[in-house]
């Protein structure tokens, strides 16, 4: 869950503050170094405050407990001042602090002008360091996340809850697989002592990072540390590694929902991490197949380019949420385990009578897509043509103070040595070759065993000409070149092995309940 204070001279953030609820004890404990970024030249200091606990970290029952509580934090008074005057005092300042909870990261992000830093660095650490907790604001908090829960995420972002479906399914059993947010139900039961209690136990001086990026002043630094380290001690047990269990055959999540228009997600577990050696040969592989919101990639070519069936098609190694609002990849939400997916942005239906051949033509061409490039791997063409256009587009990744910075701290939990990922990036691909890009592509992927999420009038239906092994048809508003309709026979007609008890349907009123 992100939460935000919102104003209007808003400046793009230079920092994003990172959590993580590590796989093991992370070395920054109290007294130890920030992570920084001195750049003395620029007018901003940005902050970055890293509290090792996420999502996973919710008590049974409780799912949604850790993004309330930051909610909370950031959005309410502290012991100094009330909301009102936190408000009051950021509005001339042009500035803002925000929050926001992953699976194991928690972060809380501020920037300011050097010229206000003493007044809105003295709002930010309240904001984390002295909450006043006061009933109103909680209730407030929690009214604007149960609006969310039961209307906004079941009924404004069909595309994102499809990507969320998936990892609940993908992680059942797992403390990735309640959605960062929660459920209904359990964000509900949810009390203001909950909310203390999981501040207590989380929010210690040895489970916190802190980052500073900027001009800061002599001694700010050490200052800011100092500051954190205030805070009592705390051990906090390590959250054993969501594990997720190997799939067997195709599986299909459709969700019964009143819309014209079917987001598709796809995806199986997979090892890869971003400190391992084959990370930039997939790294490489997936910016051909699928870079997001790029027409450069595969997938886009295929399904949208040649075929205009839908906005965009992509793919990922890493987790990605929230790419309905970036172009370029999120920092700060690192993970111990990661899926590799497909996000088919909505198909349009054509007809009332072939209302579900659009959707089920685009399943067809990813999965194939999947299954070929496992089979042949890239082409010498292919892969040259990648290798050059990705370490020209990565230069973006770290456009901002902000997102270097934030880049540094997912250094720190991957324990990724110095230069960090962010500056190894050009070298790492052009170390990278053809072969060694093909064998990471038989080893990480596969096609036989995942899971499929569609949201889509008339599920029902889509289940019985899933199960029908019949052809799926595509139509064109004019003519089509003869190279692709001879493709799109083939297409048509790609297998979807799924067995019947494979198929779930549920209506999008009980979707996270």
């Amino acid at each position: 869950m992100i939460s935000r204070i919102f104003f209007l001279a808003m400046i793009s953030s230079l920092v994003l503050l990172s959590a993580s609820c590590s796989r093991k004890k992370q070395s920054n404990v109290a007294g130890d170094d920030a992570i920084v970024i001195k750049e003395p030249a620029s007018p901003f200091v940005a902050f970055n405050i890293w509290i090792h606990c996420g999502s996973q970290n919710d008590p049974p029952g409780k799912q949604g407990l850790a993004a309330l509580t930051a909610g909370l934090l950031a959005e309410s008074a502290t012991r100094n001042n009330s909301y009102e005057q936190i408000l009051n005092k950021l509005y001339p300042m042009a500035a803002s602090y925000d929050s926001s909870v992953d699976k194991e990261m928690t972060d809380f992000t501020g920037r300011i002008h050097k010229d206000y830093l003493e007044p809105y660095y003295s709002l930010f650490k309240d904001a984390i360091l002295a909450p006043a907790f006061k009933t109103e604001d909680f209730q407030r908090i929690k009214s604007q996340m149960m609006n969310y829960l039961k209307q906004t995420r079941r009924f404004s972002n069909d595309e994102e809850l499809t990507k969320e479906l998936l990892y609940h399914e993908i992680y059942r059993g797992t403390p990735y697989e309640h959605p960062e947010e929660g459920y209904v139900t359990s964000v509900n039961s949810i009390t203001l002592d909950d909310v203390k209690a999981f501040y207590s136990k989380n929010y210690t001086r040895n489970n916190i990072t802190v980052a500073v990026g900027g001009g800061w002043p002599a001694g700010f630094k050490r200052r800011v540390r100092d500051d954190f380290d205030a805070l009592p001690s705390g051990e906090i047990p390590p959250v054993t590694k969501s594990q997720p269990a190997s799939i067997q055959g195709i599986h299909f999540l459709l969700v019964e929902k009143n819309t014209n228009t079917s987001p598709v997600s796809i995806g199986f577990p997979m090892s890869l991490l971003r400190p391992d050696k084959d990370f930039y040969s997939m790294m490489l592989f997936n910016s051909w197949m699928g870079e997001h919101r790029n027409s450069f990639s595969h997938l886009y070519q295929v399904i949208r380019e040649i075929r205009g069936m839908n906005y965009g098609d992509y793919s990922y190694i890493e987790a990605y949420p929230r790419g309905y609002a970036t172009q370029v990849p999120p920092t700060n939400v690192s993970r111990r385990s990661q899926i590799f997916e497909i996000w088919l942005r909505p198909v349009a239906a054509t007809a009332p009578g072939n209302l579900h051949d659009r959707t089920l033509f685009a399943i067809r061409a990813a999965m194939r897509e999947l299954a070929g490039v496992r089979e042949k791997g890239l082409s010498p063409a292919d892969f040259e043509a990648t290798k050059l256009f990705l370490k020209n587009y990565t230069v973006n990744f770290g456009a901002t103070l902000s997102r270097r910075l934030a880049y540094r701290v997912d250094d720190k939990f991957y324990g990724m040595p110095d230069p960090g990922f962010l500056n190894s990036i050009k070298a790492g691909l052009d170390a990278v070759t053809r072969d060694q890009v093909n064998n990471s592509i038989a080893k990480h992927l596969q096609s036989q065993g995942m899971w499929v999420v569609v949201i889509t009038k008339d599920a029902e239906d889509f289940k019985k000409q899933l199960l029908s092994g019949k052809p799926t048809t595509i139509t064109y508003p004019g003519p089509q070149a003869k190279e692709v309709i001879d493709e799109d026979k083939i297409i048509s007609s790609y297998p979807i092995p799924v067995q019947e008890q494979n198929i779930k349907v549920i209506h999008i009123n009980d979707v996270f309940e």
